[in-house]
C-alpha cells in the first residue's frame, strides 16, 4: 500500500454534507485529496495536505466522485438501429420492442454476451463511471436469465434480476403462467447471482398486482426491490415502490401529487433517466418538482439497446440541466451521491475520509462544465479503488 496526494485541484466535489452551504456538493477550492490504498483518507485545501509517498498534479482541473450509474441493461446482443430510425421518423415508442433484443440475446453465446458487456463498461469507465448496476431481462427463460446474471456478477456487485421485463413471448397467451415462472423456478435459479429484483410496472408489461407478487417473492429470497415505475403513463409503480421500501423508483415521468409526496416522505430514491426521453422524444421527467418536494433524486443512463443507447453520465447531466429543471450542482450530486443512495451505498458517491477512492478528473476547472460544454469528452482521468485506470 502507498499513499498518493492529488493536488492543485481547482474545484473538488466532496458531497460532504458538513461542507454544504449554497451547494449540495461540499465544494473545496484549491484542494487536494489523499488516497491510501483503495480509500480516501484526507481532503482539504492543498496547502494543508499531509505528506504522502506519491504526488499527482491535477493542473488546476476539477475532481469529483466517480459517477454511480444505478440503472443499466448491459447484458444483451443485437442491434435496434432500425427501430430507432423508425421512431425518429415518427413511430411511437412502446414496451414491445424488447422482444427483438430477447431473440438476439437468446441466440448469443456466453462469450458474446460478456464481450458486449465489457465493451460498454469500458466505454462508461472512460466517461467517469466507476460504479454501475446492471440487469437481466433480455433472456426471459430460466437458463437465459440466470446466465445473464452470472455474467454480470463477474463484473459488478450491483446485479438485478429483471425476469419481469415483459411477459416472455413464449407465454404470450398465459401471462399468469409467466408470473408463476418468474416467482418460482426462474427466481430460484437467479437469486444466488443477484442483489436486487426489478419489475417493469407499466401498461404492456406488468400491472400493480403482478408487480407486487413478483417483488414480494424476490424479497422473500433475499433480493431487495427496485421498480421501473411510471415511465409511459400514470400507474401504481411509484406507490408500490414506497409501500415495499424499494431502493429506487426508476423513470418517474408521469407522477401525481400523491406520488411526489410519497417519494418525498420515504427512503425510495427517484431515479431519472433522461437518455430514455431523449431517445424516444417523450415527455421529460420534472426533476424540479421532485427536488422542491424534498425527494432524493438520482440520475442514470438506462443504457440499453432500445430506448436509451448511451453509456454517458455526463450527457445525462447535460440533459437534466437543460430539460429537467436541475441546476448543474443538483445534477452532479444526483449522478454521484444520488446514485449511491439508489443503491443504498455510503462508501461511494462522495470524496470524504473512509470513502472508496473512486475519482474523476475533468479537463476543466469546474464540474459545471459537464453541462456547460455538452458532448465534449472532458473526463481526462479516472481512479477506481485508488488505482488510476484512465
Amino acid at each position: 500500500m502507498s499513499s498518493t496526494v492529488i493536488t492543485n485541484i481547482a474545484t473538488l466535489v466532496t458531497n460532504d454534507p458538513s461542507l454544504a452551504d449554497s451547494s449540495p456538493l461540499g465544494l473545496v477550492q484549491d484542494a487536494a485529496v489523499v488516497i491510501d490504498g483503495d480509500h480516501v483518507v484526507w481532503t482539504g485545501e492543498s496547502s494543508k495536505a499531509p505528506a504522502t509517498d506519491n504526488r499527482v498534479d491535477a493542473g488546476g482541473r476539477a475532481v469529483l466522485p466517480g459517477f454511480v450509474d444505478s440503472h443499466s441493461h448491459l447484458v444483451f446482443a443485437g442491434d435496434r438501429t432500425q427501430e430507432f430510425n423508425a421512431r425518429m421518423s415518427g413511430r411511437a415508442y412502446s414496451a414491445g420492442g424488447i422482444r427483438t433484443t430477447v431473440a438476439a440475446t437468446r441466440a448469443a453465446s456466453d462469450a458474446e454476451l460478456e464481450a458486449n458487456l465489457t465493451r460498454y463498461l469500458d466505454e462508461a469507465l472512460r466517461q467517469g463511471t466507476t460504479t454501475f448496476e446492471t440487469k437481466s431481462g433480455y433472456g426471459l427463460t430460466v437458463a437465459d436469465e440466470s446466465r445473464a446474471l452470472r455474467i454480470a456478477a463477474a463484473h459488478t456487485d450491483e446485479v438485478t434480476y429483471l425476469g419481469a421485463h415483459i411477459v416472455s413471448p413464449d407465454f404470450a397467451d398465459d401471462p399468469a403462467g409467466y408470473v408463476s415462472l418468474v416467482t418460482g423456478e426462474m427466481l430460484d435459479a437467479c437469486a444466488p447471482h443477484a442483489r436486487w429484483i426489478d419489475v417493469f410496472c407499466e401498461k404492456g408489461a406488468f400491472d400493480g398486482d403482478q408487480a407486487r407478487a413478483i417483488l414480494t417473492a424476490g424479497r422473500a429470497k433475499g433480493l431487495h426491490p427496485r421498480i421501473h415505475a411510471n415511465q409511459l403513463s400514470y400507474g401504481p409503480g411509484v406507490q408500490l415502490a414506497v409501500e415495499l421500501d424499494a431502493a429506487s423508483a426508476d423513470h418517474c415521468t408521469h407522477l401525481t401529487d400523491a406520488d411526489v409526496d410519497a417519494l418525498a416522505n420515504s427512503g425510495t430514491v427517484a431515479t431519472l433517466l433522461p437518455g430514455a426521453e431523449f431517445s424516444t422524444r417523450a415527455e421529460w421527467p420534472d426533476a424540479r418538482r421532485l427536488l422542491d418536494a424534498g425527494a432524493t433524486v438520482a440520475l442514470s443512463t438506462d443504457c440499453n439497446p432500445g430506448s436509451s443507447f448511451t453509456s454517458s453520465v455526463p450527457f445525462c447531466i447535460a440533459l437534466a440541466v437543460r430539460d429537467m429543471g436541475m441546476t448543474p450542482d443538483e445534477a452532479v450530486w444526483s449522478a454521484t451521491a444520488g446514485g449511491a443512495a439508489a443503491l443504498r451505498r455510503d462508501d461511494i458517491g462522495r470524496l470524504t475520509p473512509g470513502a472508496r477512492a473512486d475519482l474523476t478528473l475533468l479537463d476543466a476547472p469546474s464540474h459545471v462544465h459537464l453541462a456547460y460544454r455538452p458532448g465534449v469528452p472532458l473526463v481526462t482521468g479516472v481512479w477506481r479503488r485508488g488505482v488510476r485506470v484512465v
